[in-house]
């Protein structure tokens, strides 16, 4: 019998290698394709801080006065993650958010970041998340992307938000791309390293350190509640799917 954990990958591993296999990937064959890539990609690296960020106010108690809430456990697991992605470090040593660096590896790289900066500038006018995303210049496809991401980090219990920020929000990078972006980066160092620290960065500790005591995270708030895993599991599933979406505006 797999244990939960094991049965809800194998559930969203068909999702998943749809993903990993996706033709955007073949189509970034050059310097160009990188760039336009990443003005769209960035979308995904910065909603991805606010469902962390909801994460975090469900978890722990971020008002005053203070109390202790939850588990001591899960409060260590969701800080421990947004320390690291909030706080990390560049490739010179300074302390750096990760969207911060991706936007700083799209400057480097002289892409656009019109798009990005528009929602950015919608929402520090006032204007909602809904409002802004609306009013954002981006395809259909990023904007339903960005809506899914938002319904779950505002309306999700909390054990959803932890299953799609876990398994819908795994950022997908095959072998392939990283392969591409060595050729590029060969051909493009003084425009690409930034971009290149970005992604060996997020593989380390994303894919390793974060990537564990995030499943740790999403066990604990499931535990053995049935149903709560079958939730988790269409969720997770529904996040991959939106994520295609995203990969098939780029395309």
């Amino acid at each position: 019998m797999p244990s939960p954990i094991a049965a809800l990958k194998l559930r969203i591993e068909p999702t998943r290698a749809d993903l990993l296999a996706h033709r955007v990937y073949s189509q970034i064959t050059d310097f160009e394709g990188l760039k336009q890539f990443a003005q769209y990609h960035v979308f995904a690296v910065w909603d991805f801080m606010s469902l962390l960020k909801s994460l975090q106010l469900g978890l722990t108690c971020v008002q005053l006065p203070w109390v202790p809430v939850g588990s001591a456990n899960t409060r260590f697991l969701i800080n421990e993650i947004v320390a690291g992605e909030e706080s990390d470090v560049d490739e010179h040593g300074n302390r750096i958010s990760h969207f911060e660096l991706y936007l700083a590896a799209m400057r480097q790289m002289g892409a656009d970041t019109s798009k990005i900066d528009q929602l950015l500038a919608l929402l520090k006018a006032g204007n909602t998340i809904e409002e802004a995303i609306d009013a954002t210049n981006i395809p259909a496809e990023v904007k339903a992307f960005l809506q899914y991401t938002f319904q779950i980090a505002q309306h999700a219990p909390l054990h959803v938000k932890a299953a799609v920020f876990t398994f819908g929000r795994e950022d997908l990078i095959p072998d392939m791309f990283t392969e591409i972006l060595n050729k590029i980066y060969t051909e493009h160092p003084n425009k690409v390293s930034t971009f290149k620290y970005y992604i060996e960065r997020h593989i380390e500790v994303d894919g390793g350190h974060h990537s564990q005591l995030a499943l740790e995270m999403v066990a604990a708030l499931c535990g053995n509640d049935e149903n709560k895993w079958e939730e988790a599991a269409n969720a997770s599933i529904k996040a991959l799917e939106t994520r295609c979406l995203l990969w098939n505006a780029i395309l």
